[in-house]
């Protein structure tokens, strides 16, 4: 688990409908959601929304293969698919509680717990995945998108890295946790490998500086 699985502040209402304070409040507080997974989702999802914002200021972008218009809309769909993987991973988090809470003596309770943290690890592997195509994007906008909206292009890409971490490292402990299928610890790995690969290529176009300099 490792605070995984988690969406709905407080479990009435989708993470869209808060308002900042709330959902902040939500997440301080002492209760098991929103943590871990929700907040790497609203991270994402604020990535996404740099990307689409960058992209409407942009007239061109030589090179790639997508219009402005059609990245922005793009990145407005994943805005929206990865809050509600936000919400998704509070029912991920509640069948994990649900089946760990089942009594000891129960015939199919280690099977119970095992089929939780496969739909525990799920969520934030799609989010990990979400959150590799947002990097990838603002990466692009940062190159050829306009130069005036390059530090919300860089912005986009160290947040959307920085989620996809935490969401693939969310993925690492419920395999570790349930013993389940290491390929799911692997696609983690290999998506923050290729979230890194953006905000590495940030520093070699110098656009930031090496923070191990």
């Amino acid at each position: 688990m490792g605070g995984s699985a988690a969406g709905r502040a407080g479990g009435d209402r989708p993470l869209r409908d808060y308002s900042l304070e709330e959902y902040l409040a939500a997440v301080a507080a002492r209760q098991p959601a929103p943590s871990g997974g929700a907040v790497a989702a609203v991270t994402v999802a604020s990535a996404a929304g740099l990307v689409g914002m960058a992209a409407r200021f942009s007239a061109e972008l030589p090179g790639m293969s997508i219009s402005p218009a059609e990245l922005a809309t793009e990145a407005d769909g994943l805005r929206a698919a990865v809050l509600e993987l936000g919400d998704a991973d509070a029912a991920a988090y509640a069948g994990v509680l649900a089946a760990y809470r089942a009594p000891l003596e129960q015939p199919d309770r280690r099977d119970r717990i095992r089929a939780a943290l496969v739909d525990a690890a799920g969520v934030p592997l799609r989010i990990a995945e979400v959150g590799v195509r947002v990097a990838v994007a603002a990466l692009g906008l940062a190159r050829r998108g306009n130069p005036n909206l390059a530090g919300d292009a860089m912005t986009a890409v160290l947040l959307a890295e920085g989620a996809t971490r935490a969401a693939g490292e969310l993925v690492r402990i419920n395999v570790e946790l349930g013993g389940l299928d290491p390929a799911l610890a692997d696609r983690a790995r290999a998506l923050i490998a290729r979230a890194a690969e953006a905000s590495d290529a940030l520093i070699a176009d110098k656009a930031i500086p090496d923070p191990k300099m």
